[in-house]
């Protein structure tokens, strides 16, 4: 006996590497692990009144004293439901069983289907289990649905998924003092009275389970879906939801479907980087940059005041030629066909998900289930209670005034971190400037040669560029650590009532946060860079004049390139740090963790003490799963225009990232409790705004940010004689300046030369000098249009599309109100036939003591009609 009364038998060398107790009978559902501490009366006083309160719901125990274990200090609790249990619990959970084989006919084999074969798995992967009509688990109808075996009707991850519901909500109290607090075995986890509490896996990741009851799931998952060998292969979605529950199947389904829709947007973004390189050689714009004659002969103003000398537009010719390569006119019709594809994706992804929620019995899914997701933390924090008109019943309530308290100092917490991710921008911002000074100050090249370089092929501008969004980029990331703890905190300071709601607010905040973080930086290169700079004379200053720190002007080119380099830094940073964090270190893990496993004989390591080396699967994995995806969304989506290889290394990242995640759920984690979710949740309204907005950035980043729009008004409204042609188009979009009326604090320290800006204005002696011209208005106009224009036609394509693609498929609505239907009648006709049995029953005992009763041929015929 050990100290909480539980039988522990001594080893007799038997394989312990089982999912049973040791009768070899029962299923472990659940595992709890605790140790020995300082505290140990106290703790050992609630372990024993809650395991003696779970043994009262009706679960069985099982103790492993820690003799057993192979570290000697860790004791192990099984857990196991037998039926009446789950009986009752999926009773109240309303838990979809089957109640009939599937009579709809299978999709006809699709022409050339041959072809897929080498992309899809075995059958037997594919589909684990047989399709069925399925309704709500009814304890007092079990002779309604396909109950074959009792021990097996209810699959593991159901049964997890019940007892766990059983442990968050056992008290730890005895009955003669009722603490509501002492609730649950999320608290006894934080307290530290168990330290850890999962269901087990089925068998070892690497070879299949010896007992032939056991399906080896974990096996199949590792063998056909963890391996990166398997990348071009489909997912076995059914297995997975399976395994794992719905919700994380949900997930898998939700990344594989987007990779897939990446593979088209990706062709299309290298179509359009093609064209960029074969239109390389008709550049004109940069052929007479980079022509000494032309290029080579106009000196430029300097690019800031004092430090910086004059340069000649020639110095600028690499930057000009990368810059045609996003920069052409391709780029319009990528960011148009972006805004298209995302209406497409999220539509097909509709369609996807309906499928998805009819065979995965998930329709209707919230309505039944919201209330029952309330979680314990709301009931045990809110003391208060009200009258439920709708159930009936007292429920627990968080009191108004309080709500709109806690509410307050949410709002109030994320508009601090907003406001810090700002200032931090505005840091960066004054970084650049201030370097940019410095490494004009310490170059050494005549004044008027050309832009000197920092290294044999790095401009000022390009190290400036690079160095600032390096050193955002690790900004981000400390941010971002330090909000994850901020957010969950504020959080739970709220006290939502269901998961769903929980889950929702954390979405919110962690992506409004992070939108901010990740995108602020991007948006200053595409929309402020280079828009409020001034003239030479009368520059403008980002902290007044006496700060020194000038306006960052774009190149001749653009600031497009520059957009580019900081769209790539940031998101191609993220993605190798969120691999080197998913894969490799794990690696390390799993290289300790397999010698561990393997080299240990199947008789000392039991089943639960391998499942308790891994790591723990915490409730905000998948949560973290799904931001790492939708902020790369963001990037493929809102700034797509300036980098049209950008779906590209987002579909690399994920055919990585879909084999890193399966990896790391079937060899490194435990065992998830299983959750039910119909869709993705607040990530589907998150990726519709996401698309709406993407539509006006594209839009704005071609009119603002790129020299489409310019270069389009000159050659067909203001160039030189009657064939349209870029000749002459630089020395247009220059303006010229007297150097010998700047004032004396922007004047160089290298003498006064004859100089251009990049603006439209008129020259000096003009009576209008310094002014816009009229083709500066001309070129405003037209970017206003421009924009008017594409988000019109965009807009009017995407409503039009979702209009036209269903959200459901008729196949599946026609399949669910088939169900319904057969659902209806046959719990009719099963009532029918009960009522005819108990009147059958009724009718042979009235006749047994008819003799003893007067007749009655009016009862006679009422029973009649009732039969």
């Amino acid at each position: 006996m050990n100290l909480h009364g539980h039988v522990v038998t001594d080893k007799f060398g038997q394989n312990r590497d089982t999912v049973y107790f040791k009768d070899g009978v029962r299923h472990i559902d659940f595992v709890l692990s605790y140790v020995d501490d300082k505290d140990g009366d106290k703790k050992a006083e609630r372990r024993r009144e809650f395991e003696a309160n779970l043994e009262k719901a009706g679960l069985e125990l099982e103790a492993e004293d820690k003799s057993e274990s192979g570290d000697r200090k860790t004791y192990y609790l099984k857990i196991h439901a037998p039926w009446e249990v789950l009986a009752t619990y999926a009773d109240v959970l309303k838990i979809k069983v089957p109640f009939k084989a599937s009579d709809i006919p299978k999709a006809r084999e699709v022409p050339l289907e041959w072809l897929t074969q080498p992309f899809r798995l075995p059958d037997n992967i594919m589909r684990p289990e047989p399709d069925y009509f399925t309704a709500p688990f009814d304890k007092s109808k079990v002779d309604f649905f396909l109950i074959d075996d009792k021990d097996t009707f209810f699959p593991p991850s159901t049964r997890n998924r019940i007892v766990y519901y059983i442990l968050t909500r056992c008290p730890y109290y005895k009955e003669d003092c009722k603490e509501e607090d002492k609730t649950g075995i999320k608290r006894l986890l934080n307290n530290g009275t168990y330290t850890s509490a999962y269901p087990l896996h089925d068998c070892k990741y690497w070879k299949k389970a010896e007992d032939m009851q056991c399906d080896s799931e974990r096996y199949h998952l590792y063998r056909y879906w963890a391996r990166f060998l398997c990348f071009y292969k489909k997912q076995p979605l059914n297995l997975i939801k399976k395994y794992y529950g719905e919700k994380i199947g949900i997930y898998f389904a939700w990344l594989g479907f987007y990779t897939e829709m990446l593979f088209f947007a990706a062709v299309m973004g290298v179509i359009c980087f093609v064209y960029g390189v074969l239109s390389y050689e008709d550049n004109i714009t940069s052929k007479e940059i980079c022509d000494p004659e032309i290029g080579g002969m106009i000196v430029m103003c300097p690019l800031c005041d004092k430090k910086c000398s004059y340069w000649k537009l020639n110095s600028t010719c690499l930057s000009s030629w990368q810059s045609h390569l996003f920069d052409n006119e391709g780029t319009v019709f990528f960011a148009m066909f972006m805004g298209i594809w995302v209406t497409l994706f999220l539509e097909f992804w509709k369609r996807r998900q309906a499928r998805l929620e009819y065979e995965w019995d998930l329709v209707d899914f919230e309505e039944e289930q919201q209330q029952l997701q309330i979680r314990p933390e709301y009931e045990l924090k809110c003391t208060g209670r009200r009258f439920n008109r709708i159930t009936q019943e007292m429920e627990p309530y968080l009191p108004f005034p309080s709500k709109c308290a806690r509410f307050c100092l949410s709002g109030a917490t994320v508009l601090f971190w907003t406001c810090l991710i700002v200032a931090c921008i505005i840091g960066v911002i004054a970084y650049r400037l201030a370097v940019y000074a410095a490494f004009a100050s310490v170059m050494k090249d005549s004044p008027t040669s050309k832009i000197q370089l920092v290294g044999s092929l790095i401009t000022p501008q390009l190290a400036t560029s690079v160095t600032a969004s390096c050193i955002n980029f690790v900004i981000i990331l400390i941010l971002n650590f330090l909000y994850e703890h901020v957010a969950i905190w504020i959080t739970d300071m709220e006290i939502p009532k269901t998961h769903l709601e929980y889950e929702n607010k954390l979405t919110m905040k962690m992506f409004m946060f992070q939108f901010v973080n990740y995108y602020s930086s991007c948006f200053y290169v595409a929309f402020f860079k280079g828009k409020f700079v001034g003239y030479p004379g009368n520059y403008s200053y980002m902290f007044g004049k006496w700060s020194m720190l000038r306006n960052e002007e774009c190149a001749p080119g653009g600031c497009l390139i520059e957009l580019t380099t900081q769209l790539l830094i940031v998101m191609a940073g993220k993605q190798m740090v969120g691999n080197a964090q998913e894969a490799l270190l794990p690696l390390l893990r799993n290289w300790w963790g397999s010698r561990k496993g393997r080299s240990h004989p199947k008789s000392t390591y039991s089943r639960w003490e391998q499942d308790h080396d891994l790591q723990n699967f915490s409730q905000y994995g998948l949560f973290y799963e799904y931001l790492e995806m939708v902020i790369q969304f963001g990037f493929i989506t809102l700034f797509v225009a300036s980098f049209p290889l950008a779906p590209l290394l987002a579909l690399f990242n994920n055919i990585l990232e879909v084999r890193v995640d399966a990896w790391k759920f079937t060899t490194q984690f435990r065992r998830p409790v299983a959750a039910k979710a119909r869709n993705i949740g607040a990530w589907e309204e998150i990726l519709n705004v996401v698309a709406i907005l993407s539509v006006v950035t594209n839009a704005f980043i071609v009119a603002f940010t790129s020299d489409m729009i310019p270069r389009l008004v000159y050659l067909y409204a203001y160039h030189p004689g009657n064939k349209a042609t870029m000749r002459g188009y630089i020395t247009n979009s220059l303006s010229f300046y007297n150097i010998s009326q700047i004032p004396e604090d922007n004047l160089p320290e290298h003498g006064e030369n004859p100089s251009w800006y990049r603006d439209y204005r008129y020259p000096p002696g003009h009576e209008k000098q310094y002014t816009h011209t009229m083709q500066f208005w001309h070129i405003l106009a037209a970017k206003l249009a421009f924009i008017v224009i594409m988000e019109h036609v965009v807009f009017v394509v995407k409503f039009f599309v979702a209009w036209l693609i269903p959200d459901v498929p008729v196949g599946i609505k026609s399949h669910i109100k088939r169900e319904r239907f057969l659902v209806q009648e046959y719990l009719h006709n099963y009532e029918v036939e009960k009522l005819k049995l108990q009147l059958s029953q009724s009718c042979s005992l009235a006749t047994e003591t008819a003799p003893l009763l007067p007749s009655s041929p009016s009862k006679h015929r009422v029973l009649s009609e009732c039969i």
